[in-house]
């Protein structure tokens, strides 16, 4: 249900870092409607014009904190809230070149009630400014 709400239509930029591009990020939400802790966040999947992102090049950031996803395993003191906007940073250099990309997301969660780990997916076409 939530699914077409998870990518943000602003926020799809190159990332600068000491004068260089060091990567890409874009605003996504959570697809869940009660915010869970970042712990129960299991994996965040992204891929670009048909190319999967590797997972050690993502970064997550909410309210001025990031981490790995990795690190997000043992946070138990952050959360995800419903209709945050999330930062989720690409590292690669040199970034995308300008114009329109293909972006899906994949978000899977741990939900303590489900007695299954959901994924949910969604994607289309974001525009990346000159």
């Amino acid at each position: 249900m939530f699914d077409k709400m998870m990518l943000c239509d602003e926020g799809f930029e190159n990332v600068v870092e000491r004068g260089g591009v060091v990567g890409f990020a874009l605003l996504a939400r959570l697809p869940y409607y009660r915010g869970l802790g970042l712990s129960m966040i299991e994996d965040i999947g992204l891929t670009i014009d048909g190319e999967p992102i590797e997972r050690g090049d993502i970064r997550f950031s909410v309210r001025e904190r990031s981490w790995t996803l990795d690190e997000m395993e043992s946070v138990y003191d952050d959360r995800w809230n419903f209709g945050e906007k999330a930062k989720v940073t690409v590292l690669r250099s040199g970034g995308l070149t300008p114009g329109a990309h293909k972006v899906e997301i994949a978000i899977r969660m741990r939900v303590s009630y489900l007695p299954f780990v959901p994924t949910t997916k969604t994607g289309r076409e974001l525009q990346l400014a000159a």
